[in-house]
């Protein structure tokens, strides 16, 4: 990986775990990695967050169960049932919220190198 793929990388991961939607075990993982860049652990603690990524980007599907989840209020929860019907019309695979599209992304640059 280039020193400017990662940073690259690294800045997708910031932006990720400051989206509002990022799940507090990505959070971890992705704070994980950022303290260990540099270091002896990178490579490892790099693949403990890409497995993560890949375990919590929510799929179309899945948004409907995930409100049902989260203590929403009526409305909102009508208005994310909404998006979710139009993702999938549109043949989306997953959630389009800040974090998942952050972290598709930073799947996408790992692709690239």
């Amino acid at each position: 990986m280039t020193h400017e793929l990662k940073y690259q990388i690294i800045d997708k991961i910031r932006e990720m775990i400051s989206a509002p939607y990022c799940c507090q075990e990505l959070k971890t993982k992705a704070d994980e990695y950022l303290v260990a860049v540099g270091t002896t652990r990178e490579d490892k603690k790099f693949r403990e967050l890409v497995d993560e990524i890949k375990a919590d980007i929510l799929p179309v599907d899945a948004m409907v169960e995930f409100m049902a989840s989260q203590k929403f209020d009526e409305e909102t929860a009508k208005e994310f049932l909404a998006h979710a019907k139009e993702l999938q019309a549109k043949g989306e695979k997953f959630c389009d919220c800040p974090a998942c599209s952050a972290a598709q992304e930073v799947l996408k640059l790992i692709i690239s190198k």
